[in-house]
Parts: structure tokens; C-alpha cells; sequence
């Protein structure tokens, strides 16, 4: 099976006889053995199989491995968010003492995680222009670089990225490129195909589709030699001490980063997701190819009403032939530039608001890439811990409207932005 419309709806989980056609939800945190030596190997990792829901459950395993298929990879795991997802992809190779380089247009989320918190972890991160040259990006790299991230479509600022060109950087420097593919979903854009080596997913977003539930997931191309740089990452070609001495580069091959995420990331930071999300997670995922070509039609019928609008100052949608990363979108998302359309109210702040106000169908929420449409002005809610030079660095200026459209009928979200802008 390789077309993702069939991996969306069966991947992942294959019933044999007798067996539920739906994914089971194993709603439980602990499972029996006949023998302590039958346990013992799931701790020494000689045998597959479950002990604990903190580190891997059944019904969260069916999931990942779906996402898994989709994407191309070689291993997967979920997550209790996005959040955790970016954390553990980033501190699994780059401790205390390392250095990270990243693109600056990125989740205000994600961005605050890098430049606050884990610096006060003692990773210490560089921020680049998506737009750098190949001479600015390599400047950025230090002898302690671990690895590179971005974000293929960034949220809000709906900046596209050169995948090759970060992929290129951080291999001529020994080290992975990790991709946020939230927004493009691997129905979009599949970014191992152009040389990314880790994804990583808030399948909160458009993989659950519905606002149900909280997630994250990390995919591993697999593709990545870290033995071959066994000198920049001793947690992974080194024996794990904490881990009966196991040296996961050699004794797990392209499951290698996956596996050391979960016995040492999972086991001891916890960022477990539930049965109960990853079902939810798995019937959106069912039909996250039909919702995403519909999510395109919609914005992209929405951004060029808004071009043509008078009260509207500037749209940003890479499906805009106009847009500076229209040429990157029709290289990297031939077949969509995904559901979330960014814009400024002629008037500014105050006159964003009050439009933001007036919406019927569009509701004022702090979530984004579900079935229904929903708005968000990032500099007084996500991004609000950044100042106006931050703001503008990241590309999320101080009068941007963030709007995430839905799967209405897209002359009603025309009509209802109309109405809202006439309030003016």
C-alpha cells in the first residue's frame, strides 16, 4: 500500500481474524506477565511487547505507526502535543553544552520553548531567516551543532520553506534536519522526500481535525547515519548507562532515535498521550486527505477575495501567485498551501479586532486546522510573549489576522468576512 489516501484510511492497523475492525482503545496503564523473566526482557529491550502505559500503549502504537506510513519513515511515537513532540525531537541529540540552528519564522510556541526554556536547559539555539542565503545559514552552524529545524508551513506566518537548502546545510555540517510538518500534513508535503531527516507534528491540528483531542507526534526517516557522526552523538552511538549499557545506533539501526526518545525521553519526562486521544486521533486521520483538499479549495477562494478586498491591507497565502513563496509552495505543495490564510485590516490593530468581532461563522479561538473556521490575532495571544522586533522577525507583524478556514461552504465564509469587514 503506498498512495496516502489508502494509508490515511487503513494504514497502521491490520485486524486479523476474528479481531475489531477499529482500532481498540486499551484504556489501561499496566499489563501481566506469567514470569518475571518474561517482563524482564521488555526492560532490556530483547522483546517486544508492553509493561507500562507511560512509555508505549497498543492503541497509541496503531496511530503512530499510521502517521509513520504516511510520512515514509522508518519509526514513529506519539506524543502528549506538539510541544512535547518539538522538545523531545530536539533534546534527544542536543543536551546541555549544544548548540541548535533554527529558522526564525516558526511557531511563537515553539520559538519560546527554544530561546527560553531550553536555554535555561543549556541548549543554546541560533535563529536564521528562512530566507538566508546558503553563506548566512552556514555562519550560523558552530562546533557544537546537533541539528537544524523549521517549519514547512509556519504558523501564522505562513512562510514556506526551502526544505533542500536546510537539508543541504545541515548535512554538509554532519547533522539531521528536523521539519515541523503541521500545517501541509504529509498530504501536502512529505518532507523525507527532500532530504528533511526527522518530522515532527501537533496532530492536534489537522491530523485529529475536530478539536478533540491533544497531541504530538515525532517520525524518523531512519535515513540519518549517526554512527557515521558518532563524535557529535554519543547518546545514541555510546552504551546508555541509565539503559543497561545498550548503544542504540548499533543495536536498533533506523529505529535507533525512536527507541531512545522512548527509554530514556518518554520514561522519564512523561508527555504520554492517552487511548482515548490516539482513537480519536486515528478516525481523523481517516479522512484527513478528503478534508485537506477541501480546507485548500476553501482558503485559497478566501485569500483571493481578500486581495481583491479594499479594506484588506496585505494577504499572505502561498497559493497567491503574488505571494513571495508562491514558486517554494508550487515545489514543496503542488497540491495545496493548506486551509490557513494570513492578513492585515487596513487601520491596524484595533481595526482587526473590531473585524475579528463581527464574525459569525468564523469564531475567535486559540486553534487553528479543524473543520471549522476560526480566527485569531497572534500578537495579543500566541506570539504575545514576543516583542514588535521578535514579532517581525518571526514574520508575524502586530496587525496580522491569522484566519483558519474551515470545511463550510466557502461563498458563506465569503459572505461572512464581507458582512465583518463592513463593520469598518
Amino acid at each position: 500500500m503506498s498512495h496516502i489516501d489508502t494509508i490515511c484510511v487503513q494504514g497502521g492497523y491490520r485486524p486479523g481474524n476474528g479481531e475489531p475492525r477499529q482500532v481498540p482503545i486499551i484504556q489501561s496503564t499496566t499489563f501481566k506477565y506469567d514470569t518475571s523473566e518474561d517482563m524482564g526482557k521488555l526492560f532490556d529491550l530483547e522483546a517486544e511487547g508492553y509493561f507500562y502505559s507511560r512509555l508505549q500503549n497498543p492503541t497509541c502504537d496503531h496511530a503512530a505507526a499510521k502517521i509513520c506510513e504516511m510520512a515514509g519513515g522508518a519509526a514513529a511515537m506519539l506524543t502528549s502535543s506538539g510541544q512535547a513532540a518539538n522538545f523531545y525531537a530536539v533534546f534527544n541529540i542536543a543536551t546541555c553544552g549544544d548548540h541548535v540552528v533554527a529558522s526564525s519564522s516558526i511557531y511563537g510556541g515553539t520559538y519560546n520553548l527554544f530561546a527560553v526554556t531550553m536555554k535555561k536547559m543549556g541548549v543554546d539555539f541560533t535563529f536564521v531567516s528562512p530566507d538566508c542565503t546558503d553563506e548566512e545559514l552556514d555562519a550560523a552552524f558552530r562546533p557544537n551543532t546537533k541539528a537544524v529545524f523549521g517549519e514547512t508551513i509556519a504558523n501564522p506566518a505562513l512562510t514556506v520553506l526551502d526544505i533542500e537548502k536546510f537539508a543541504a546545510a545541515a548535512h554538509r555540517h554532519g547533522v539531521p534536519l528536523i521539519v515541523d510538518n503541521t500545517f501541509a500534513t504529509p498530504v501536502l508535503c512529505r518532507p523525507f522526500q527532500w532530504g528533511a531527516d526527522i518530522v515532527t507534528h501537533s496532530t492536534t491540528k489537522y491530523m485529529d481535525g475536530h478539536a478533540s483531542a491533544v497531541g504530538g507526534c515525532i517520525v524518523d526517516s531512519g535515513n540519518f547515519d549517526w554512527m557515521a557522526h558518532a563524535e557529535k552523538f554519543p547518546g545514541l552511538c555510546t552504551p546508555d548507562e541509565s539503559y543497561h549499557g545498550v548503544t542504540y545506533a548499533t543495536r536498533f539501526g533506523k529505529g535507533a532515535y525512536i527507541t531512545k526518545a522512548t527509554a530514556q525521553l518518554m520514561r522519564d519526562f512523561g508527555s504520554t498521550p492517552s487511548p482515548q486521544s490516539a482513537f480519536l486521533l486515528n478516525i481523523g486521520l481517516e479522512s484527513l486527505h478528503v478534508r485537506m483538499q477541501r480546507h485548500c479549495e476553501n482558503a485559497q477562494a478566501v485569500a483571493e477575495h481578500l486581495q481583491s478586498h479594499e479594506k484588506i491591507a496585505w494577504v499572505r497565502y502561498s497559493g497567491l501567485p503574488g505571494d513571495p513563496y508562491h514558486a517554494l509552495a508550487e515545489k514543496y505543495l503542488p497540491l495545496g498551501s493548506c486551509g490557513v490564510v494570513s492578513f492585515g485590516v487596513k487601520g491596524g490593530r484595533a481595526a482587526a479586532e473590531t473585524f475579528m468581532k463581527h464574525l459569525k461563522l468564523g469564531a475567535i479561538a486559540t486553534h487553528v486546522a479543524d473543520a471549522r473556521t476560526c480566527c485569531l490575532h497572534p500578537a495579543s495571544s500566541t506570539h504575545r510573549q514576543m516583542n514588535d522586533q521578535e514579532l517581525i522577525a518571526a514574520g508575524v507583524p502586530a496587525d496580522l489576522v491569522r484566519l483558519s478556514v474551515g470545511l463550510e461552504s466557502k461563498e458563506d465564509l465569503i459572505a461572512d468576512i464581507d458582512q465583518a469587514l463592513a463593520a469598518l
